[in-house]
């Protein structure tokens, strides 16, 4: 029986992780589901899902090679993988400002409450280490429409944060 996993590697970054834990998976008759691989700080991070044919433990003795030649961490879940099932975005928010504890909270909590369904969400840390910047980029799903996303944030940006609400056009061919 084949059984989807969600797979979580990280390490220190450097060329050919993607490549060695992909072939590995590849080579180990493995299913690729959606992935999301990621440079953090100096380290790389993957979670993807896999679909295989054995248990938890088959899997982490498949890619085991790949986490010590690599000095790698893994966890291994199974979980249902429902495939074609998520939201399409349709609005993408862009928010910078100096970087301080509770950015994130703040903004994520005031678009929640006005009906903003997060599908993906990136943040980085930029300008310099005595003035930084905090940048967050979300896609996701106004269920309240835009006007309640801008009106959400406006106490927000009255603070001196930057936020830019775009509608996300979804109509293909």
């Amino acid at each position: 029986m084949n059984e989807w996993f969600l797979i979580t590697l990280f390490g220190d970054d450097r060329p050919g992780i993607v490549a060695a834990v992909t072939k590995a998976l590849f080579d180990g008759g493995c299913n690729l589901g959606e992935a999301s691989m990621i440079r953090l700080g100096g380290n790389f991070s993957i979670m993807m899902m896999v679909r295989h044919a054995g248990d938890a433990t088959a899997l982490e003795r498949l890619l085991q090679p790949v986490v010590e030649t690599l000095s790698l961490r893994l966890h291994v879940d199974a979980f249902a993988g429902e495939l074609h099932r998520h939201k399409e975005p349709d609005v993408r928010i862009t928010v910078f400002g100096a970087d301080r504890a509770g950015i994130v909270a703040q903004v994520t909590g005031a678009l929640a409450e006005a009906g903003l369904n997060i599908v993906d969400l990136e943040t980085d840390v930029g300008g310099t280490e005595d003035k930084p910047i905090y940048i967050m980029q979300m896609e996701g799903e106004a269920t309240q429409g835009i006007e309640a996303l801008r009106q959400a944030l406006a106490p927000i940006t009255a603070e001196g944060i930057e936020a830019d609400i775009a509608p996300i056009d979804t109509v293909i061919g």
